[in-house]
């Protein structure tokens, strides 16, 4: 880059790619290896060096791409433990006429809302608490019976580890197994002495 003259620079900057290839040499077998190679070179040279390239110069753009920017959806949850799902299924409910359309979406709902409030809060939320909950995001538009909450119970039950406990176990059971070796060895050693 210091380099005054150009045909110069340029022949050095033929040499350093050269050399780059010769120290690269396992990149041989790869396509566009002089591309990548003079595109580096510019890349070291942040940019600034000013030869002539058998290949179009790199931008720094280009070579570190900024990510698009994602549109999140906008909106508040009306329940957010019980997320957006929760909102789009009132919205099915809301345009549906038919009844036994209406008690299989409410079932639906049900299900979802125990599932969801047991993740959330880790116990089942009774009938009522869900009841309430529907109406309110239905504006009291539908009469929910109890009824129907009485057949969507929650299959989902989550496996817990709990770590403390099974420790504790297994202490006392080492603890048992060292206190009967002890106790062992002890009759052992009483009927020796006996034994003498």
């Amino acid at each position: 880059m210091s380099i005054k003259d150009r045909d110069l620079r340029n022949d050095q900057a033929r040499v350093v790619v050269d050399v780059m290839g010769n120290i690269n040499n396992y990149l041989r077998d790869t396509d566009d290896l002089k591309h990548k190679l003079w595109d580096r070179l510019f890349i070291i040279s942040d940019f600034n060096l000013d030869v002539d390239s058998p290949y179009p110069k790199p931008s720094p753009d280009s070579i570190t791409p900024c990510p698009q920017k994602l549109n999140y959806p906008q909106g508040n949850i009306s329940r957010k433990h019980y997320g957006r799902n929760i909102q789009n299924m009132i919205k099915v409910l809301k345009e549906t006429d038919n009844d036994e359309e209406r008690k299989i979406i409410i079932n639906n709902i049900a299900k979802y809302m125990r599932n969801k409030s047991h993740e959330f809060n880790q116990e089942h939320p009774s009938n009522e608490i869900i009841i309430n909950d529907i109406r309110n995001m239905c504006d009291n538009m539908f009469e929910i019976n109890d009824d129907i909450l009485n057949g969507s119970k929650s299959e989902f039950k989550p496996v817990i580890n709990n770590l403390r406990t099974k420790n504790k176990s297994n202490f006392k059971k080492q603890n048992n197994n060292k206190n009967n070796h002890k106790q062992n060895n002890n009759i052992r050693k009483n009927n020796y002495k006996k034994a003498r």
